[in-house]
């Protein structure tokens, strides 16, 4: 197998698909490994330390892919040039955004693409260690605590000084997923006084593990908030007004709130209103983690940070990426992970079992198809 690591080309993008210490063990594997020059240096990966690793160093993309069984990104190629040049019977493998671009997904099927998302990989015991999902966004959430912190006007723990006390930040976490907890968990030790909120009531308990507080709302729902694979799901206008009324009354003390709720396949919920965004104290902030799929404050612009009401908010693009070495080793790791199941132990050449609820689960296309029954036309 010949596995080929390009450049990212997208722009806020400086993760890359694989790093030195998965290269030695594609070679481990019997795998050949080229990867096109400067694709690792937004991660501070350089060339020489993958040629030391026992990869091959390709001039330009074109290069990088020519002959490759397999491709290894962080994003989608683009619909263009970069789709155009996947070899013909490659297999590709990425988080590619199957729900946001269906297009891209009938151009790799008809380019004759073996496309594997890696967002899609089942949400079970045996396939954590491939969850780029949690990985990326345990990431983002740690971020997007420090990015609030430098936009803060104001300290984040209690001092106590000759000249008075500072009181601490009082910080809110809307979603209490992998990103959300791991917000909780860095504004707790920056001092913060932390509440959260989520839809799923059994997160309660692991809120408050973490030394934060659970913003309730009373809720006949509670039996079907969260879907089978651990997400949450979409509420009952009744409980989204029981819900609104709550935070209203919530976000008036609150200094800093961290966005993170998101339904897989859909807009992300508004959870905060410009009503709410004018209760807040002047100088407050809010990190919208929900920015690429619509955002959870209406207010929201992607990619910017705009000043409403006296409230800066902000909305990074790509923010595992702003925390790219430590996102690239973890990403890099679920690929290997991944790429293993698809190695034939004897023979060492690519085979797509499909048996294997993990390579069905994130198998878009294949024999020129869109093979996964989520994406395929009509459906």
């Amino acid at each position: 197998m010949r596995i080929a690591v390009p450049r990212e080309t997208r722009a806020h993008e400086r993760r890359v698909a694989a790093t030195p210490e998965t290269v030695k063990k594609y070679r481990e594997l019997g795998c050949e490994v080229v990867v096109e020059t400067g694709a690792g240096l937004g991660a501070a990966i350089t060339d020489d330390a993958f040629k030391a690793a026992g990869a091959e160093i390709a001039a330009s993309a074109a290069e990088t892919v020519a002959g490759a069984t397999l491709v290894l990104k962080v994003q989608a190629p683009d619909a263009g040039t970069e789709t155009e040049a996947l070899p013909a019977g490659a297999a590709l493998v990425a988080m590619l955004s199957p729900y946001a671009n269906r297009e891209l997904v009938q151009r790799l099927a008809a380019a004759n693409v073996t496309a594997f998302a890696m967002e899609l990989v089942p949400r079970i015991t045996r396939a954590q260690s491939m969850d780029v999902l949690s990985s990326q966004s345990n990431l983002a959430g740690y971020r997007a605590v420090i990015d609030a912190a430098a936009e803060f006007g104001r300290a984040m723990p209690m001092m106590m000084t000759a000249a008075g006390t500072v009181p601490p930040a009082r910080v809110l976490v809307l979603g209490a997923g992998v990103a959300g907890l791991q917000a909780i968990a860095t504004a707790r030790r920056l001092g913060g006084v932390v509440s959260a909120f989520d839809v799923r009531p059994a997160v309660k308990e692991q809120v408050e593990s973490l030394g934060a507080s659970f913003v309730e709302v009373p809720n006949d729902e509670a039996a079907t908030a969260e879907t089978k694979g651990g997400y949450a799901r979409e509420m009952s206008d009744a409980y989204k007004a029981r819900q609104a009324q709550v935070l209203a009354d919530h976000v008036k003390k609150i200094d800093m709130i961290i966005t993170t709720a998101q339904i897989p396949g859909k807009p992300a919920p508004i959870l905060i209103t410009e009503e709410m965004v004018q209760a807040m104290k002047p100088g407050s902030v809010i990190v919208d983690l929900a920015s690429e799929t619509g955002g959870n404050c209406a207010l929201t612009r992607h990619g910017e940070i705009v000043e409403v009401h006296g409230v800066r908010i902000v909305a990074f693009p790509n923010v595992p990426s702003r925390v790219a070495v430590n996102a690239t080793q973890l990403y890099a790791k679920n690929l290997l992970t991944f790429v293993t199941l698809l190695v034939d132990k004897e023979t060492k050449a690519l085979k797509v079992d499909t048996a294997d609820e993990i390579i069905a689960g994130t198998l878009l296309t294949r024999d020129g198809a869109v093979v996964h029954p989520n994406f395929k036309e009509g459906e």
